[in-house]
């Protein structure tokens, strides 16, 4: 498993992590707000026990200076309890913090002492500390007081409330207390702070004991609640069981868009190979024709890959450049809805520069809400289709064509036949005429040469029509050595007198020393007769003056063939090539049959040769035939 798919199945994770971190940073904080507030609680403890020090000292020292004014007056005043209870001072003190008032003399012995009504004072019977004055001449005033009562009436009331303070020694023996009620102490441990009080404290009346380790100490009666942390922990508490519930119901909401990416997926990695698989092109275009979409087999179909079509607007790269406006106004049509049902042929252009006939059917392109937003077009390639179409129109017609050329060797076969007694009957009477005029003992040579020659005449035309018959009827040629270069002279001279009434220059480039060829003599006269009869027949419709009419008849020995060229300059074959002029019954004459040069280039073919045809250089026709020489002549 790659490290990338891992993150992905465990995104699910990352809410349930955020979370723990986020909890941790409340926690975090919330501590240090507990910190920070102990901190904050503990320095003003510090300070209101600091500020309580100085009031106990401050009272205490008020106190002293009320006893050394109380000293001060009675100097010289006989002791007695009288004098020391009307005085008011002694009142005064009685009634702020005083417990007793003891007048002694120089031996420490009781002169007078004033002493708290019985039960007046609760602090009577606990611990007390005493103040000293001297009195002129020879004495001393004590003053009993109770720490726990400098306790309450020398703190202010609101620090009374919040804190329980005390009076402890070096042994934390407690002194004295303004705790009223001893449950305090049970109370679980609770902030406190200790201050040490400054100057001594007397513990007894009659020696220098003093409590120099006294110390103030200042205890929080209610701490302040920390109400975050509680508030936290049940945020948390709550907070965490919920994220765990919906990092569990995403992590299973994630599967299951897994399960489905994956089914997906390899739904389409299905779609993808069977469209790619199929036969049929396809592909699809929005309303403005860009292509959205095709398959493999339209990319192959068209030789353009995918990533240069996808996007592209018409015009496309497949369409022929001389179709642009055809094809662009059948697009417009076909966009806006007009394609055919049953589809429509075209022709596009393949990367390679051939041509492919399609056949395209076209269909609307609906996305998921069922709302059109296109067209899907599926192609068939019908190229193989329309040329075994074309092959069999053509293989239709050939027939037809061999149906009726049949019919016409027939016809010739029988004009043949019928033709044969008529030349016989000439060459007969030609004889008995040469025959009588002998007897007569006429012995004019011109009459005489002319009969001679129409003998001649009748029976070349008899052996024609003989070897035209025996070719018709399905009979092979007669292969006889022969001299090409004889065969063109025989040829042209039976046409000289005719060319020179169409005012055609006839001219021979015969090439020396020509080997002979096993030939039928009379058909390849016949074929040299044909095409210089057509080189004349398109000479017709060039003036003489313009250049002049000529046809030249050349021979030549090209590597195992005897090759026989008829140049004219004439017109041309105007982009027709040798199929085309030699299929029977097509003619560029009007009174033509459309019979000659088929049968030229049968004859051609039955002596293994070869009928050729091509644009001459210079302009005009050049015919060609090849005949094969000898083996012994080929191998000489």
């Amino acid at each position: 498993m790659t490290v990338r798919r891992f993150l992905i199945r465990g995104l699910w994770l990352a809410p349930l992590l955020l979370s723990l971190i986020f909890v941790g940073g409340v926690l975090a904080w919330v501590r240090a707000n507990g910190v920070e507030e102990q901190e904050v609680q503990r320095q003003t403890l510090i300070s209101d026990a600091l500020s309580t020090e100085v009031q106990l000292r401050a009272r205490i020292d008020e106190e002293q200076a009320h006893l050394r004014h109380l000293a001060d007056a009675l100097a010289g005043v006989a002791p007695s309890e009288a004098a020391l209870a009307a005085h008011p001072e002694v009142n005064a003190g009685l009634r702020r913090l005083w417990l007793s008032v003891t007048w002694l003399d120089g031996r420490n012995r009781v002169l007078a002492e004033v002493p708290a009504e019985p039960g007046a004072n609760r602090y009577e019977d606990g611990l007390s500390l005493h103040m000293t004055a001297p009195v002129a001449p020879d004495g001393v005033l004590v003053v009993r007081y109770a720490p726990a009562l400098l306790l309450k009436r020398g703190v202010p009331w609101w620090l009374a409330r919040k804190y329980d303070l005390q009076l402890v020694d070096s042994a934390d023996q407690v002194i004295a207390s303004s705790t009223e009620s001893p449950l305090r102490a049970a109370q679980g441990p609770r902030p406190s702070y200790r201050v040490a009080l400054t100057g001594p404290l007397r513990a007894s009346p009659l020696t220098d004991a003093t409590l120099t380790d006294a110390a103030l100490e200042l205890t929080l009666r209610e701490p302040v609640p920390d109400g975050m942390r509680p508030l936290a922990w049940v945020l948390v508490a709550g907070f965490l069981p919920a994220i765990a519930v919906a990092s569990w119901l995403l992590r299973r909401q994630m599967r299951h868009v897994q399960r489905a990416e994956g089914a997906w997926r390899t739904e389409a990695a299905w779609r993808r190979a069977m469209e790619d698989s199929a036969l049929v092109a396809l592909r699809a275009r929005d309303f403005d024709g860009r292509l959205l979409y095709v398959n493999r087999t339209f990319c192959e179909m068209v030789g353009v890959p995918a990533e240069q079509m996808l996007g592209q607007l018409p015009p496309m790269p497949y369409w022929p450049p001389d179709s642009l406006d055809e094809l662009t106004e059948r697009n417009r049509r076909n966009l806006a809805g007009g394609a055919p049902r049953e589809g429509f042929e075209a022709r596009w252009q393949h990367s390679s520069g051939r041509m492919v006939d399609v056949m395209v059917f076209e269909s609307p392109l609906v996305d998921a809400s069922g709302r059109q937003i296109g067209w899907m077009g599926s192609i068939l390639d019908i190229t193989e289709r329309k040329r075994l179409e074309e092959r069999e129109r053509r293989e239709v017609e050939t027939l037809a064509h061999n149906a009726r050329l049949t019919m016409l060797g027939e016809v010739a076969s029988t004009l043949a036949h019928e033709l044969n007694q008529p030349l016989t009957a000439i060459a007969s009477y030609n004889a008995g005429i040469a025959n009588s005029l002998a007897k007569l003992g006429v012995s004019d040579e011109l009459v005489l040469g002319a009969l001679q020659r129409l003998g001649q005449q009748a029976e070349h035309a008899g052996r024609i029509v003989a070897r035209i018959r025996e070719f018709l009827t399905r009979r092979e040629p007669r292969h006889e050595p022969c001299d090409v270069n004889d065969v063109i002279s025989a040829a042209l001279e039976l046409l000289r007198r005719d060319l020179q009434r169409r005012g055609v220059a006839l001219e021979q480039h015969l090439a020396a020393s020509v080997p002979a060829v096993l030939a039928d003599a009379v058909l390849i006269e016949q074929v040299v007769i044909n095409l210089v009869r057509n080189a004349a027949d398109a000479l017709q419709a060039r003036p003489p003056e313009a250049g002049g009419r000529r046809i030249a008849v050349s021979s030549h020995v090209a590597g195992e063939f005897v090759r026989v060229d008829v140049r004219d300059n004439g017109p041309g074959l105007a982009g027709r090539r040798i199929e085309q002029l030699c299929a029977p019954f097509y003619s560029t004459k009007a009174d033509g049959m459309g019979m000659g040069l088929a049968i030229c280039r049968s004859i051609v073919e039955a002596h293994q040769g070869v009928l050729d045809a091509e644009e001459a250089v210079g302009g005009g026709a050049l015919f060609s035939f090849s005949l094969p020489l000898s083996q012994e002549v080929a191998n000489a």
